[in-house]
């Protein structure tokens, strides 16, 4: 990875972020021989994946970030950068003290009700939707009580998801729920993709080895000097927030952010058992817990490393300045984002991509899908 000390040179490609997006783009590119230049308003690279070694565990610093997916070609693309390792996410809620496994399977259902077989738990759920009378759901409350039953949601869903989202359940779109796995197995891996594991060396690794030989500057805000960065390249592919990009000039697009507590635990080997425990209660401050550790050291390996690293999640409404995290997809915003696409497919240099750019939620795998098939546009 090179990095630029003078802005002369002329280059194919802008690329604004060091995200998966623009890292793909980068190699996607730069293997057909394009020229390319690599910003970040950061100091890093990597986006929210970037991953920082702190006493030797890789520390998931915006939050964990579990790669999983059942796109072979996606798999071996990843992997033909760094191995991956063999992290399975398995889940567990602590509710007022009390553990259940996630997500919604067989041993959920033993711990809640204290069900043995898939036909008692069908019965059980059955029985509490019945007991709801509600035939089309209209909300989330609604949809989760018609999949699961209202013990688990009243336990398991409610206050984590108000927490995370900073609304009630009631006012909620269905579709949030819908995707949640329900198994009536006993199996704790909460995806059903194929293929699943962490980077081993952490995520910055792999950032590194996809935008190896491109030129980056990094802490520098494109928006801020844009007619100057502009000069410097044919074309740009913005990763960007895209409102801001536009200078807000329809209002801002609305965001959950999340604010971490991180914590280092010295001559603590281990503090939770598992890498990711979620507080499903309304009166824990933070969403979840999350021991680094875990997604790269595995049985005795935990034990030989001495310490371990924490930390806490709150959710929050984004405010200007804060990182913007996940996109708020109701009606008022999907429209508003509508006019903003307008505006950014009439733009003729700049490319627009990326979970940001887009106003859209992507999942990693996802995100490397999407940068394949927008390159393959450009010619």
């Amino acid at each position: 990875m090179k990095v630029m000390t003078e802005q002369k040179k002329k280059y194919d490609f802008l690329i604004v972020g060091t995200g998966l997006f623009g890292a793909v783009s980068a190699y996607l590119l730069k293997k057909r021989g394009f020229s390319i230049l690599l910003i970040d308003k950061r100091d890093h690279i990597g986006g929210n994946v970037y991953t920082q070694k702190v006493k030797g565990i890789n520390v998931h610093q915006y939050g964990a970030h579990i790669f999983h997916t059942s796109n072979k070609k996606v798999w071996d693309f990843v992997n033909g950068f760094v191995e991956f390792n063999r992290y399975t996410n398995s889940p567990v809620a602590n509710y007022k003290g009390k553990l259940y496994n996630l997500p919604f399977n067989m041993n959920t259902f033993y711990q809640m009700w204290g069900v043995t077989t898939p036909e008692e738990a069908r019965e059980k759920i059955e029985e509490q939707r019945k007991e709801c009378c509600i035939e089309s759901p209209k909300n989330l409350e609604e949809q989760a009580i018609c999949l699961i039953g209202k013990d688990i949601y009243e336990t398991l869903i409610k206050g984590y998801t108000q927490k995370q989202w900073g609304r009630k359940c009631t006012e909620l779109p269905a579709f949030i729920i819908k995707r949640l796995p329900v198994r009536f197995v006993f199996d704790n891996n909460y995806f059903n993709d194929t293929y699943q594991g962490i980077p081993k060396g952490g995520y910055t690794v792999l950032i590194e080895k996809m935008i190896e030989g491109c030129e980056v500057k990094l802490g520098v805000d494109y928006l801020a000097q844009k007619e100057d960065f502009d000069a410097l390249a044919d074309r740009v592919i913005y990763t960007g927030e895209i409102d801001r990009y536009f200078g807000y000039q329809y209002g801002h697009l609305q965001y959950r952010t999340v604010s971490f507590e991180t914590e280092i635990l010295e001559s603590v080997a281990n503090y939770q058992g598992n890498a990711v425990v979620n507080y499903t209660d309304a009166e824990t401050p933070y969403t979840r817990v999350i021991e680094h550790k875990h997604f790269e050291l595995f049985g005795q390996e935990v034990e030989d490393c001495p310490d371990t690293i924490i930390s806490r999640e709150y959710s929050k409404e984004w405010q200007p300045g804060d990182e913007p995290y996940y996109p708020v997809n109701d009606e008022q915003n999907s429209q508003l984002y509508e006019q903003y696409k307008v505006l950014a497919d009439a733009q003729e240099k700049v490319i627009f991509g990326g979970r940001l750019a887009e106003y859209k939620y992507y999942d990693m795998h996802k995100v490397i899908e999407r940068a394949m098939e927008m390159m393959k546009t450009i010619d």
